[in-house]
């Protein structure tokens, strides 16, 4: 909680954990300077919707719920005065971009928030409200309601609808009523896009990125709109990011492209490329995603290392080359995470951070926050972080095991992304390489090993007499005959050149 001045006073007070509990865009600028994330190596912050939610409330038969979450929208074009302002979250971009780190702004075309006494329905031409979703093949899943309260917005509707009287309202009411209608025919203009629903709320997605230069979108319900939409937002993504660099030159952290990874859900890494509806198979891969976040991993992460690590190095670099996947051990909407009484926190960090692919860390995982609360449905999953418990005993403990493994991730681009070679079964030793044009990133991690002094072997991934430093203990070692003694007490060695 940054800013206590933009706490809001519920009318009707929530059940637990379901309302807005004072976190807010200030609060993570003071976390990115107090350098927070740059401790546990992270790279990227993803945060749930910042966009206007609903003002009102719902029961959806777990109490009574605001929208808190970010995934109840009511107006696109504005950002929820509840989170922050637009000066707040264009500072918040800019201290991240100052500290090494990029922004991903998760973002909903699939249905708009519920409706409550205080907020209207959209129009008929924009929204549905039946049938519910059935998931029994395509059209059940994408042509419905995702859930009985939230309106889904006729993303296959081929007419051209005009915007809601409460929304022009709104805007009038605002003062900026002209600038977003200019901005409109402008967009339309330019893209000769028909004025269908999803085209308006393309424009106003990218709209964030022109704005405030946000590297990347984290696409929430992804399967449940039609899969061409989403090369629509790619292709107005990468031109918006272009246009933003364009004014904001001194700005620009490099010259990655735009990213965006997509909620396809119960998307297994192990079927490959495709998502099967049963009478319909999409490649969400082939309609912009550069990622999908991955429903396998958890029960993966039941694996020995090994298992672990050869599956995902045989995916990566067969069916899945040139893409990749998100993997998680938890996460705001799935009641069934992997170590849900938080029993294996140091194998959950190990596990998930030396796997390849990318690594989703849900707030809490790198200090075992409790996913164990008095609270109903996916709010069990969503409590207060325990950040004074992770300054003392062993949840401090937890913090620097996590924090070690995810600055050597960060420095290693091998560790996610490189070739895996099995160098010793028992004790785990293995080697991971990645090799471009320009970049030649080399690690040796040994897992389960004894503690204090320890022998490992290296096979070529050093040379004879080179000097390496485990970045675990800060302990430094000789390439004598092929083998790297370290003398630490803990039963992991992450071995790196020394610079």
């Amino acid at each position: 909680n940054g800013s206590s001045s933009n706490d809001y006073k519920h009318p009707v007070a929530p059940d637990a954990f379901r309302g807005f509990m004072g976190g807010d865009v200030n609060g993570i600028t003071a976390k990115i300077q107090e350098g927070y994330f740059n401790k546990l190596g992270v790279d990227a912050i993803w945060m749930t919707p910042l966009v206007e939610n609903i003002i009102s409330h719902v029961d959806e038969g777990t109490g009574v719920s605001y929208g808190f979450h970010g995934y109840w929208t009511k107006d696109w074009t504005a950002f929820d005065k509840r989170i922050g302002t637009k000066k707040e979250i264009a500072q918040m971009v800019k201290v991240a971009h100052d500290h090494g780190i990029r922004v991903i702004f998760d973002v909903v075309i699939n249905h708009t928030g519920p409706v409550t006494p205080l907020d209207v329905q959209w129009p008929e031409e924009w929204v549905r409200t039946d049938p519910g979703c059935t998931y029994q093949d395509y059209g059940s899943t994408v042509t419905c309601t995702l859930v009985k309260n939230l309106p889904d917005i006729k993303t296959e509707s081929t007419a051209e609808v005009k915007l809601p009287d409460f929304l022009i309202k709104k805007w009038k009411t605002e003062g900026r009523y002209e600038e977003e209608m200019t901005e409109l025919d402008a967009f339309f203009a330019r893209t000769n896009y028909p004025r269908r629903p999803y085209y308006y709320i393309i424009k106003w997605l990218t709209d964030l990125i022109r704005d405030f230069g946000i590297d990347g979108f984290r696409v929430d319900t992804a399967k449940h709109t039609e899969e061409e939409i989403w090369k629509v937002l790619r292709d107005e993504a990468v031109l918006a990011r272009e246009d933003w660099k364009k004014t904001h030159s001194t700005e620009v952290m490099d010259d990655s492209k735009f990213y965006m990874v997509g909620e396809v859900y119960n998307y297994y890494a192990g079927n490959g490329r495709i998502y099967d509806f049963g009478d319909k198979k999409v490649d969400y891969f082939n309609y912009g995603f550069d990622a999908l976040i991955n429903f396998d991993f958890k029960g993966d992460a039941q694996k020995s290392y090994q298992s672990l690590f050869s599956k995902y190095d045989a995916l990566l670099r067969g069916p899945l080359k040139g893409k990749s996947v998100l993997n998680y051990i938890s996460s705001h909407d799935d009641g069934n995470p992997f170590d849900k009484s938080r029993a294996k926190p140091f194998e959950s960090a190990t596990k998930l951070l030396l796997t390849q692919g990318a690594a989703q860390i849900y707030y809490g995982d790198e200090s075992a926050r409790s996913l164990k609360v008095k609270a109903k449905g996916d709010a069990t999953l969503r409590s207060f972080m325990n950040w004074e418990e992770q300054k003392s005993g062993e949840n401090a403990k937890i913090l620097e095991h996590w924090q070690k493994l995810g600055q050597f991730r960060r420095n290693h681009l091998s560790v996610g992304a490189g070739k895996h070679f099995l160098i010793s079964e028992k004790p785990l030793v293995f080697g991971r390489i990645y090799e471009d044009k320009l970049i030649r990133d080399m690690i040796v991690c040994a897992l389960e090993m004894n503690t204090g002094i320890k022998k490992i072997p290296v096979q070529t991934f050093f040379y004879e007499g080179e000097v390496v430093v485990d970045f675990y203990s800060g302990t430094t070692g000789k390439v004598l005959n092929g083998m790297v003694e370290i003398n630490s007490p803990f039963d992991l060695v992450l071995l790196q050149k020394t610079e």
